[in-house]
């Protein structure tokens, strides 16, 4: 039987393009992850790593016009979009590029031994090092930053280790292009070019999770494809570390205080966080509390307002767009839910933003409308209007786990005065970021992100974005008693490659 035919589509009219590949048997995925492992050695100087990292980001740069061209005609998110992302993923390598220099992530713990401790101390010398292999499936929503280039991508190989990815059906073309791309920045390095493989096809995704050479896995995508993946990984004879990324609804919490100062303000952010992109970040807004008197009812008409005037927008691809319209209409039809604004179906091949009201009372309680708790991918909101600080406590209370959650606070709550720690205090279990006073879309690339939360925005405890997200593709390795002339540089005494590091207790660097 011939292999299925991997084709580049238009979302803008949900026609074929062209077809850019075939999708990857089982002998083809073997082959990828095997040529990948056999590169691991050509990661071992950090030094090449860290060169090659930024060589990959000057590469991509180079293609810019080439990349967003290809990018905007598979996804419809705009060339302004498409280049500022671009942006953020060269930034993205660089940082990995210095954080490899650096060599604090490797961890470096030195114990000379000490037989006055109770148990007496051997010599002790701990280090991280690279897992292996690496499958990295992309997400539709981001085709640089969550893709072929993307965090995983990158933190991966900075980390020292291979990558095999399973490139998203949304956009193969540009997959493909990427690919080459990072390629030609490995070959300035001699490093082998297997040591970046890219597969098509659901079943390549299967096969490549279960791959006994596949040592750890990162996936951005649906709960429904990530869950299925991650019992996958869980049921091989040797199961793996698979960080998923599934969904999240990133409640926001306006006190009655915050809506009273600038209801209007604030009904024009959320406005316009949760139509950025579409409604298509995974940190959009998708369910907001606000209060139910007058300051709750400026809200609303300041959110129907800014809602009203967006423009329909085009969907990642038709399926998509098929489930949005589906959801809202699904949503739109519970008791007691009103639609200021309707969301749903703006065109034949566009969507039309929206949202949703409901009293909080529905969703104090198990119900029909715990579909609400759900996230809804695409340009709508639920807006649960809240009685008082118990309806609030109640909903809160069952709410899933999240990347992100809000709080908006009034200038006198932000000071300390009223409830403010204490809502913080609450929202922490819900979310791995909490933000006060601002909107949760745009994740920024730095030392201290995190972009993870409690399931099942993740299935684990790590971030994808920010310097930390290379501890996902490690492990701690100790040596005792280990003869010096045997010891990896990184654990010598001396220190020759004068990396930061705790020596007998203390900090050194």
């Amino acid at each position: 039987m011939a292999a299925a035919p991997v084709w580049s589509v238009d979302p803008r009219t949900g026609k074929q393009r062209e077809q850019v590949a075939v999708e990857a048997t089982v002998q083809e995925v073997d082959a990828a992850v095997r040529a990948a492992h056999d590169a691991r050695g050509a990661l071992a100087d950090r030094i090449v790593r860290a060169a090659f990292l930024r060589s990959a980001a000057d590469e991509l740069e180079a293609a810019r016009d080439r990349l967003v061209e290809a990018a905007d005609a598979e996804t419809a998110l705009g060339p302004v979009r498409l280049t500022g992302e671009l942006a953020r993923t060269c930034y993205q390598l660089r940082a990995f590029a210095g954080i490899v220099e650096e060599g604090a992530f490797l961890d470096v713990v030195i114990d000379h031994p000490d037989d006055t401790a109770t148990p007496p101390v051997p010599d002790l010398r701990r280090y991280k090092v690279p897992l292996g292999v690496v499958a990295v499936y992309s997400a539709s929503n981001f085709p640089f930053a969550f893709s072929v280039p993307g965090g995983d991508t990158a933190s991966a190989l900075a980390a020292g280790c291979p990558v095999v990815v399973k490139a998203h059906p949304d956009h193969p073309g540009l997959s493909e292009l990427v690919a080459r791309v990072l390629r030609r920045a490995a070959a300035r390095h001699d490093i082998p070019e297997s040591v970046l493989g890219l597969v098509h096809g659901f079943e390549a995704g299967v096969e490549l999770v279960r791959h006994p050479l596949v040592a750890a896995a990162g996936f951005t995508g649906s709960v429904r494809g990530g869950r299925a993946l991650f019992d996958a990984a869980a049921a091989r004879p040797v199961p793996i570390p698979f960080h998923g990324e599934l969904g999240s609804l990133n409640p926001v919490l306006v006190t009655e205080a915050a809506a009273a100062e600038r209801a209007e303000a604030i009904g024009a952010g959320l406005a316009g966080s949760m139509t950025l992109g579409v409604g298509q970040f995974c940190v959009k807004p998708g369910l907001v509390l606000a209060p139910a008197g007058a300051a709750g009812d400026r809200l609303v008409t300041s959110l129907t307002d800014a809602v009203s005037a967006a423009d329909a927008g085009v969907l990642l691809d038709h399926r998509m767009r098929d489930n949005f319209v589906a959801g809202v209409a699904e949503r739109a039809q519970l008791p007691d839910v009103e639609s200021p604004v309707t969301p749903g179906a703006g065109g034949e091949h566009t969507v039309s933003a929206g949202f949703l009201t409901v009293p909080a009372s529905r969703l104090a309680t198990e119900g029909e409308h715990d579909l609400l708790l759900e996230e809804c991918f695409g340009p709508v909101t639920v807006v649960v209007r809240y009685e008082d600080d118990t309806e609030v406590r109640s909903v809160l209370t069952r709410l899933p786990g999240n990347l992100t959650a809000t709080v908006h606070l009034s200038e006198e709550e932000g000071a300390g005065q009223g409830r403010g720690a204490e809502i913080l205090a609450e929202l922490t279990p819900l979310a791995g970021r909490v933000l006060v006073n601002a909107w949760p879309t745009g994740v920024a690339v730095a030392p201290a992100q995190h972009h993870g939360g409690p399931y099942p925005a993740t299935t684990s405890t790590s971030t994808s974005v920010g310097g930390t997200a290379i501890e996902r593709w490690l492990r701690p390795v100790a040596y005792q008693n280990s003869p010096a002339a045997l010891l990896p540089p990184e654990l010598r005494d001396d220190n020759p490659q004068k990396l930061p590091r705790r020596f007998n207790g203390g900090l050194e660097r």
